[in-house]
């Protein structure tokens, strides 16, 4: 509830709210409308705090900083993805090959002009 989010941040319960109001958080309601806080908001809220009290930025830069951050943990959680991908997919191609370079026939037949002997040699 927001009163209780409030004391364990040390903010006033207006804070959540301009932070509710501006999409920083996002706390589910109940049927009744209370607010219901989950860790991860309290802790969005902690890192602008320490934005803004650490660093000197106002809110807004506080905000920015934390989108960026969300953003780069989406990338670098896309590009975990996209690694696992091109590792299967490598697998793959590396069968394929094992498997083309298999059904290569042992020997190889060297092309001479017509009416020459063909001559066959042992593949190494």
């Amino acid at each position: 509830m927001i009163g209780v989010a409030a004391d364990l941040l040390g903010v006033h319960p207006q804070t959540l709210r301009m932070h509710e109001t501006r999409g920083l958080i996002r706390p589910r309601r109940t049927p009744g409308g209370t607010r219901l806080y989950s860790d991860a908001d309290l802790a969005r809220v902690r890192r602008v705090s320490q934005l803004v009290a650490s660093y000197g930025l106002s809110l807004s830069g506080a905000e920015h900083v934390v989108a960026l951050e969300d953003e780069v943990r989406a990338l670098r959680g896309r590009v975990h993805e996209l690694e696992v991908a091109l590792d299967e997919a490598s697998a793959v191609v590396e069968r394929a090959v094992e498997q083309v370079h298999r059904s290569y026939r042992r020997e190889v037949v060297l092309w001479r002009e017509p009416g020459t002997a063909v001559v066959r040699h042992a593949r190494h």
